[in-house]
């Protein structure tokens, strides 16, 4: 199977906090690839070392067989990054942040303008093209920063929590979006704690928690004899059995 992204030995620690422990992984290309696991798992910290956000402490990583630190601009080439807590230029209109980050790709000017339009149309965007992007909905953010990613019609696409916050109308343009874009051949890789999505989207899964990998394969492979994704996930991260609410017998009926 061919890899779009391999990772060896990848740690990084902040302090005494370790967040990736020494993780190998292989990620097949043309998959829609989720990362998943628990708040603190270490999926953000390991897709920032992936695209070239972060700088590992030890470890490599390839990008469809080009080392990110030692190649990094044929790998930001390659990519098409969403990130957490997505930073845009707010005073640019949608349509001139499009066509600001096609410039900075290298892209044709009428070639930018070509494929904006077509994003901003099938993102359902076009009504607020020229509307600032410090006005725009949590969503329309959303839809507009992976329209910046996808414009360069890169190889493989990161993206963590794309759905995070996004109402279900956006939620489900952007899911047609990415199934269209997987359908070509492309790899996506995004990272979630939203096991029924993740379930739903995806051929092949990774299961994080305290920094390491606990299960990777195909959905089939990862969920085995559990009845849902989200079962195994529990049993795997071992939280499965957990009763929260057994210390809390003073909750409820309103009195004191």
């Amino acid at each position: 199977m061919t890899s779009a992204v391999s990772v060896r030995g990848l740690w990084k620690r902040f302090g005494q906090q370790i967040a990736v422990a020494g993780i190998d992984l292989e990620l097949p290309a043309g998959k829609f690839i989720g990362l998943v696991g628990p708040n603190g798992a270490g999926k953000t910290t390991t897709l920032s070392m992936v695209t070239g956000l972060l700088r590992p402490d030890q470890g490599t990583v390839e990008v469809v067989g080009h080392d990110v630190w030692r190649d990094p601009v044929a790998v930001k080439a390659r990519i098409g990054v969403l990130p957490e807590g997505l930073r845009l230029f707010e005073r640019l209109s949608g349509r001139e942040l499009l066509a600001y980050t096609g410039r900075l790709r290298g892209l044709p000017g009428a070639e930018v303008d070509k494929r904006a339009t077509q994003l901003l149309d099938v993102l359902d965007l076009a009504g607020a093209q020229h509307k600032l992007v410090v006005d725009y909905s949590t969503g329309m953010r959303k839809k507009i920063g992976l329209a910046c990613a996808l414009l360069h019609n890169p190889e493989v696409l990161f993206l963590d929590e794309p759905f995070e916050g996004v109402d279900p109308v956006s939620a489900q343009t952007i899911r047609g979006v990415l199934e269209r874009y997987t359908g070509s051949g492309a790899t996506v890789v995004f990272s979630s704690h939203v096991m029924e999505l993740v379930e739903s989207l995806c051929d092949w899964v990774a299961v994080m928690a305290a920094g390491r990998i606990r299960a990777h394969g195909t959905l089939a492979e990862v969920r085995g004899e559990a009845s849902s994704l989200q079962q195994a996930f529990l049993e795997l991260v071992g939280a499965h059995g957990r009763d929260a609410g057994s210390d809390l017998d003073w909750l409820g009926g309103g009195s004191r």
